[in-house]
């Protein structure tokens, strides 16, 4: 079932000014051309673009504000480091530091604390020029562990370690602790990162399961309880953070973060550190017409196994963009053959795909980069922020689904179209 298919309809002016794309336009699909004599032509003013998500989840109207400014803040970090010269990865990164510092979102501090009373958090990072990914998890005692994973990322760039080793991409637990700490990430002790919030919600939980686990009667009761306590943790503790950012040369970035589920076992590690499942970023290429970057938040079990983030950015090379992440969320998703045996498929994604476009004026070429961006979700609802490095200040909305709509078993999807503009010095 199709709960909301509104496509562009909650975009206002965007950049310079917001633009759908018109089959009449004379923009062409310039990329080659572009990367061929990218050495001695830069565009000037294009700037960059951010798209940001609190989590797919249940946002509640009394916090509504407080998701929205920590989004705002995110966007506004990310624009920043953009206006600054940084490449799309750094920029991305700023956004999740903003996004994982706040109390109100399940990353960093405040995440959600495991069976044991302890936060482990997961995170991953991927640049869509490089294709280097770096990824924690079940990584506990450090504030903000998108810097972990983009640290890992970067110091892949540089090559083979001493000896020929391969640099490693993905570490968890301890060992991603040691290495932080060894490149120069200050620690954080673990009570400190927890917050009044995430503190008092363990302890509520700690007592449902001590109440459930004193009125089981039989493995049947205990089976349906626990199934009970995941569906009502599901929909509404999915707050995983995540942003995708184009630059103004065209490199697309993607990151993802997360505390993973309440109460979950420790050492258990969701889709925010698992390749192609978190995030997924790629420039496009000979093979690709589109840039695309993704980021997703859920049920990490049930986007780890459709690695929905790559399956997301592989559909997006279709002509209708809306279309093919409608397409992939129904097919690869919610009607998944690999889900069929779960009652209720819980994940969202916030997508965003670009081209370059030259269109040629009487006295000089403007460069421009097409935008298109969407967030879909199957959970009550989505929290996003969206600003390009031209905008004032930048722009939220809590997507929810539409009433008598069952979350996990219908879907919203949302998005717009702009265009970044520059002159070709």
């Amino acid at each position: 079932m199709i709960g909301l298919t509104n496509y562009a309809g909650v975009m206002e002016s965007l950049m310079n000014s917001a633009e759908e794309k018109q089959p009449s336009s004379p923009l062409t699909n310039s990329w080659a051309k572009k990367q061929e004599s990218s050495k001695s032509q830069k565009p000037n003013g294009v700037g960059g673009f951010v798209l940001v998500h609190a989590g797919a989840g249940y946002h509640s109207e009394s916090k509504a504000k407080e998701y929205k400014h920590v989004c705002k803040r995110a966007c506004q970090r990310a624009v920043d480091q953009l206006k600054a010269g940084a490449l799309a990865v750094e920029a991305v990164a700023a956004a999740l530091v903003e996004l994982e510092d706040s109390p109100f979102t399940n990353a960093g501090m405040g995440s959600n604390l495991n069976l044991s009373g302890e936060i482990e958090c997961d995170a991953s990072i991927m640049d869509g020029k490089s294709l280097h990914f770096g990824a924690v998890g079940a990584l506990s005692g450090i504030r903000n562990p998108v810097m972990v994973a983009n640290r890992l990322l970067s110091e892949a760039q540089k090559g083979k370690l001493s000896a020929g080793r391969i640099p490693p991409c993905f570490l968890v637990g301890r060992g991603a602790h040691d290495w932080a700490v060894s490149h120069g990430i200050p620690p954080c002790p673990s009570d400190k990162m927890a917050t009044k919030f995430s503190l008092s919600a363990y302890k509520r939980n700690k007592r449902k399961m001590e109440l459930a686990e004193k009125m089981d009667t039989g493995h049947n009761q205990t089976k349906k309880r626990r199934q009970s306590s995941e569906n009502g943790n599901g929909s509404g503790c999915l707050d995983t953070v995540g942003a995708v950012v184009v630059d103004l040369e065209g490199n697309v970035a993607a990151a993802v973060s997360s505390g993973g589920l309440a109460m979950k076992h420790p050492g258990r590690v969701g889709q925010a550190a698992h390749y192609g499942c978190g995030c997924w970023a790629e420039n496009a290429c000979n093979m690709n017409s589109y840039s695309t970057a993704v980021s997703t938040s859920g049920c990490g079990e049930h986007l780890i196994r459709t690695m929905l983030a790559r399956e997301c950015s592989a559909a997006m090379q279709s002509e209708d963009a809306h279309q093919a992440l409608l397409e992939a969320m129904q097919n690869k998703f919610i009607s998944s053959p690999i889900l069929a045996s779960e009652d209720r498929v819980l994940g969202g994604v916030i997508v965003l795909r670009c081209c370059r476009c030259v269109e040629a004026q009487p006295s000089q070429n403007f460069q421009g980069i097409l935008v298109e961006f969407l967030w879909s979700h199957t959970t009550e609802s989505m929290c996003v922020g969206y600003m390009s490095a031209q905008d004032s200040k930048a722009k939220t909305h809590i997507s929810r689904l539409p009433p008598g709509t069952v979350p996990g078993q219908s879907l919203a999807i949302e998005g717009g179209v702009c265009r970044l503009t520059g002159v070709v010095e």
